[in-house]
């Protein structure tokens, strides 16, 4: 296929040599233009690279604004898409949730109250992702401000907003444990302000001298995770973090001689999100009487506290920025809840994918909202065409602005391509999604031409044996950066990607930020970047 297109171009541009250019034949008949021909050229000897011959690599370049096809190889096959299963999950959650949506957690009550809670205390969620220990606190402290100093009945945790179905289809069964796989419950809680929903950070560092106990801690504190040390001070730090299946117990264990932290994801955070709260309301002064269970508020149930997250468009940041595959899920039963009133997977891909298919994606298979299953299948057509028609839509600037832009070091800027692409016509140019799982990797979004035109990409490869040949898909876009229709790229003025970068899009293993234990999770040339905590790009 390679073959016979540049041998299409190289007969064009013979019969542009030999003079017909002034025989009256109409422009369009004569072959593409020098620039598509150039361009097409390039980027055939650039997916000629050897790591893609027992591999599979779709690509497909528009004009934005008409559609128009500039390139194309395999462009109409599925593709495991990755984290480019986010672009989808997040315009359909636009369009469908508006910009101005808002998540809420309510603290309920039976009747009015008082001093005294005359039997159950509700916690309510609707999966807010943004919630902390300290929202938590900070309800509890509502709570008191209340007036309210004793609950006679029960803490119960309401997460009926969405079902109990806690963990994705065809989700790998060895990532469970790590906390880009966490359980999705309408109630949960983040150890950070990354919003990394039903985890925890387990934090270890050097004991009193060697071969002591090492010292462990969790952010949130919290007495929901026991922690087994048999870690211990020594010479180097090979520290392994393991939440036991089915379990809040995490063994620690190995050698630790500089500190180190594990984000680790929890088993049920459900219980984990009512476990802060009941945490927060002792501290405020409130006892509940009665344990902490799961239950449905009463239907006529007073609010006595509430929290409202920040709204959508300024979620999308820390959602697409660091690729989030807590927030695609969560958003995912958000639209199943509004659309059908069932905070179901089934219910919100159904959703995901009917918007899909009104904006130019004919043929797609979604089985999670994050792109965490390898089951997903999407086309680089569909991703473009997807790409080109939301740029109508009066949400675009926002989602435009909270994809990952390429060379833009700042983390809530730059996301998963800050350390791509770097000091290129593709810096501070390229907005585009990541996508990185074992054997597949992606890049889809937005380039502007060196002529100021709009171009739409999606670069997917699958199935390749050596590292993840992401340094292609830089060359590929940092082209269309340079691309104009009129005249070919000076050869001997192109730009090359950045070299201190290596082709999984991060710094170099030497640099401090990298440096660390031996991991056992799956290595960094695997997962997003933004994936690896702490964080790497």
């Amino acid at each position: 296929m390679r073959l016979s297109r540049r041998i299409t171009i190289m007969l064009a541009g013979a019969v542009l040599a030999t003079g017909i250019a002034g025989s009256g034949v109409p422009a369009g008949a004569r072959g593409p233009a020098p620039g598509i021909a150039d361009l097409t050229r390039d980027l055939d000897q650039i997916l000629a690279d050897s790591r893609l011959a027992p591999a599979r690599a779709g690509v497909a370049v528009r004009a934005a604004a008409t559609g128009e096809e500039l390139y194309s190889l395999d462009a109409d096959k599925l593709f495991a898409p990755a984290s480019n299963t986010k672009l989808l999950t997040s315009a359909a959650a636009l369009d469908t949730l508006g910009t101005d949506f808002r998540f809420t957690t309510d603290v309920l009550a039976a009747s009015k109250a008082g001093r005294t809670v005359a039997g159950d205390l509700t916690l309510r969620g609707t999966g807010d992702p943004t919630m902390l220990a300290a929202d938590y606190d900070a309800l509890a402290a509502k709570v008191a401000a209340a007036g309210v100093k004793v609950v006679t009945g029960r803490l119960l945790a309401d997460d009926t907003w969405f079902d109990d179905v806690r963990l994705g289809t065809d989700w790998a069964w060895d990532d469970e444990p790590y906390y880009y796989a966490g359980q999705i419950s309408a109630l949960t809680a983040a150890p950070d302000t990354d919003y990394d929903a039903g985890s925890v950070i387990v934090s270890v560092a050097p004991g009193s001298g060697p071969g002591k106990a090492a010292k462990v801690s969790t952010t949130p504190a919290t007495g929901y995770v026991t922690i087994v040390n048999k870690a211990v001070t020594g010479d180097e730090t090979d520290v392994l973090v393991e939440r036991q299946h089915g379990t809040n117990t995490v063994v620690v264990s190995g050698t630790v001689a500089e500190p180190y932290d594990e984000w680790v994801a929890v088993w049920d955070p459900t219980l984990y999100a009512a476990t802060l709260f009941r945490e927060g309301l002792a501290r405020h002064g409130v006892k509940v009487l009665g344990p902490t269970v799961r239950g449905t508020a009463p239907a006529k149930a007073v609010t006595v506290a509430a929290r409202r997250s920040m709204p959508l468009g300024e979620l999308l940041v820390p959602f697409l920025k660091l690729s989030n595959n807590m927030h695609a899920e969560i958003l995912t039963k958000a639209m199943g809840r509004k659309v059908s009133g069932a905070g179901t997977w089934a219910a919100g891909l159904a959703v995901t994918t009917a918007f899909a298919q009104a904006n130019g994606v004919k043929t797609l298979r979604l089985r999670d909202g994050s792109g965490l299953s390898r089951v997903d299948a999407l086309t680089p057509a569909g991703i473009t065409a997807l790409l080109a028609a939301v740029r109508g839509k009066p949400w675009f600037p926002t989602w435009y602005a909270a994809l990952p832009i390429a060379g833009e070091a700042e983390r809530m800027v730059g996301g998963t391509l800050r350390s791509r692409m770097g000091g290129t016509a593709a810096a501070g140019n390229v907005h585009a999604k990541t996508g990185s799982l074992t054997g597949v990797t992606a890049l889809s979004g937005y380039v502007t031409s060196a002529d100021g035109e709009p171009l739409v990409f999606s670069v997917i490869s699958n199935g390749y044996l050596s590292g993840p040949p992401r340094d292609l898909e830089d060359r590929i876009a940092v082209r269309l950066a340079q691309f104009t229709r009129n005249a070919p790229v000076d050869e001997t003025a192109n730009e090359t990607v950045d070299e201190t970068a290596d082709a999984r899009g991060v710094a170099p293993e030497s640099t401090p930020q990298e440096a660390g234990p031996v991991s056992r999770r799956p290595s960094a040339g695997d997962l997003e970047c933004s994936w690896l905590k702490p964080a790497r790009c």
